[in-house]
C-alpha cells in the first residue's frame, strides 16, 4: 500500500530532481560528461539528455491518464534515442533547462491531484499491463534517484 507519506517523498523526489541533477554536472568538463557511468553503459552526457526525453514521456503519460480513460501510451526505445546526435553531443544545459521548468510543472500537477486522480491509470502495450499514476510516480522518484546515482558513481 501507498500512503501519503511515501507518495508525497516521492512528489519531492521529482520535485527537487532538477536542482540536484545540475549541481552534480555543474563543474564537469566535456571529458567527464563523456565518461561512462559503467562499462558499455551511456555517458553522463547521454544520462542527463535520457532524463530529459524519459521526463517528457512520462508527463504526457500523466496527462494522457488523467484526461483519458486508460488510454494505451506510445511507448519510444531509450537505447535508439540515446544514440541520436543530440544526445551524444550537445550540450547538457538544454536539457537542464527542459528538466526544470518540466518538473515544476509536473510536481505541481502532482501535488493537485486527489486520491481518485491518483488511482488512474495508463496501459503499456509492451509490457501489456496497467499503471495506476500512484505507482507511476514511485517509478519516476526511482529513475531520479537511480541516474543521480549513476553520475555520482562516474565523480567518485
Amino acid at each position: 500500500m501507498i500512503t501519503t507519506h511515501v507518495l508525497e517523498n516521492w512528489m519531492e523526489t521529482i520535485g527537487s530532481f532538477p536542482e540536484l541533477l545540475s549541481l552534480e554536472v555543474a563543474l564537469l568538463t566535456d571529458e567527464q560528461l563523456d565518461t561512462p557511468y559503467r562499462e558499455g553503459g551511456w555517458t553522463i552526457r547521454q544520462v542527463v539528455h535520457h532524463c530529459a526525453d524519459s521526463h517528457m514521456n512520462a508527463f504526457v503519460r500523466f496527462k494522457l491518464a488523467l484526461t483519458e480513460d486508460n488510454p494505451v501510451i506510445k511507448p519510444y526505445h531509450e537505447a535508439l534515442w540515446a544514440e541520436l546526435h543530440d544526445t551524444k553531443s550537445l550540450p547538457v544545459a538544454s536539457s537542464l533547462f527542459i528538466l526544470k521548468g518540466l518538473h515544476h510543472r509536473w510536481y505541481q500537477l502532482l501535488k493537485s491531484l486527489d486520491d481518485a486522480s491518483l488511482k488512474r491509470k495508463y496501459t503499456h502495450p509492451e509490457r501489456g499491463q496497467e499503471f495506476a499514476l500512484d505507482e507511476t510516480i514511485g517509478m519516476y522518484a526511482w529513475h531520479c534517484n537511480h541516474h543521480l546515482a549513476h553520475i555520482k558513481s562516474v565523480k567518485r
